[in-house]
């Protein structure tokens, strides 16, 4: 393994959801493969991702049968689920320090910072809050794929 990288819900989820910047997160992910990086995340993310894609479904944005699959792609993707000590806490801090109303997104950026990775998110409300403060945090939007 050559390296490693954290991601979020938001951008996993652009893999399996049909949305507008879905095939940058597909070239993005497959360069990661391609170059042996191994992608992380908190546990939060197989939460997450399974509550979107029912949300899709019960709202009848997509059929049972399509969130069926995509329920499956999603936790078929290999994302390493990491649950270091301080996790929390460190989260619980950054969401203090960043004024943000909910805790969720500041697990990813704290395992991101515990582990010393990048955090790549396709949430542009969370990069723009945090982009001029933890310049290990990329967004999906500013990628440029070859």
């Amino acid at each position: 393994m050559n390296s490693q990288v954290c991601i979020d819900a938001n951008l996993a989820l652009k893999l399996v959801l049909v949305e507008e910047d879905s095939p940058k997160a597909q070239h993005l992910w497959d360069a990661w493969v391609d170059a042996d990086v191994e992608i992380v995340a908190p546990p939060l993310l197989a939460f997450e991702g399974t509550s979107v894609i029912c949300n899709r479904m019960h709202r009848g944005l997509v059929s049972p049968e399509e969130a069926e699959l995509m329920f499956k792609a999603f936790h078929f993707l290999g994302v390493r689920l990491l649950y270091p000590d301080g996790l929390h806490q460190r989260a619980w801090e950054l969401a203090k320090r960043f004024n943000r109303p909910q805790a969720y997104d500041s697990h990813y950026l704290a395992l991101a910072e515990i582990l010393g990775l990048e955090l790549w998110t396709a949430d542009e409300r969370l990069y723009n809050v945090v982009k001029h403060s933890l310049s290990w945090v990329r967004w999906l939007g500013d990628y440029q794929s070859v």
